[in-house]
C-alpha cells in the first residue's frame, strides 16, 4: 500500500513540476479591492489546489471526530444496558436458587409431617 501511495503522489507532483515549468507568465491576483500581487500562474494553481487539500483533511478530521463522539455514546448507553442486563441476571439467578431451596424445605417439612401422624 506504501508502494501505490508513494506512486500516486510521485505522479501529482511530476504533474506539478511540468505544468510549472510551462506557466511562467505572471498573473495578478486581487484579494481585496487594493491589495493585489503578481504571481506565476503555475504557484497560485498549487498554492489554491493546497489549500483545498488543507481544507479537506481538516473536514475529515473533524468528519472522524464527530463519528468518534457518536460512537462513545453508544458504547456508553450498550455498556449501562449491559450493567442492567448482569444485575437481572444476578436477580434471577438468586431467584432460581431461593425456588430450589424452598421445594426441598417443603418436601422435608412434609415427610416430618408424616413422620408426625404415624
Amino acid at each position: 500500500m506504501k508502494q501505490v501511495n508513494f506512486v500516486i503522489i510521485f505522479v501529482i507532483c511530476l504533474a506539478l513540476v511540468l505544468f510549472g515549468i510551462e506557466n511562467t507568465e505572471l498573473v495578478p491576483i486581487r484579494i481585496v479591492k487594493d491589495i493585489q500581487f503578481q504571481a506565476p500562474l503555475s504557484i497560485e494553481l498549487i498554492l489554491a489546489m493546497g489549500i483545498g487539500a488543507v481544507l479537506a483533511w481538516v473536514f475529515s478530521v473533524w468528519t472522524r471526530l464527530q463519528r468518534m463522539v457518536e460512537v462513545g455514546k453508544d458504547i456508553r448507553v450498550r455498556e449501562d444496558r449491559i450493567q442492567a442486563l448482569e444485575k437481572d441476571v444476578e436477580h434471577y439467578k438468586a431467584e432460581i436458587e431461593q425456588q430450589r431451596l424452598l421445594p426441598a424445605a417443603q418436601s422435608d417439612s412434609q415427610t416430618t409431617e408424616a413422620e408426625f401422624v404415624s
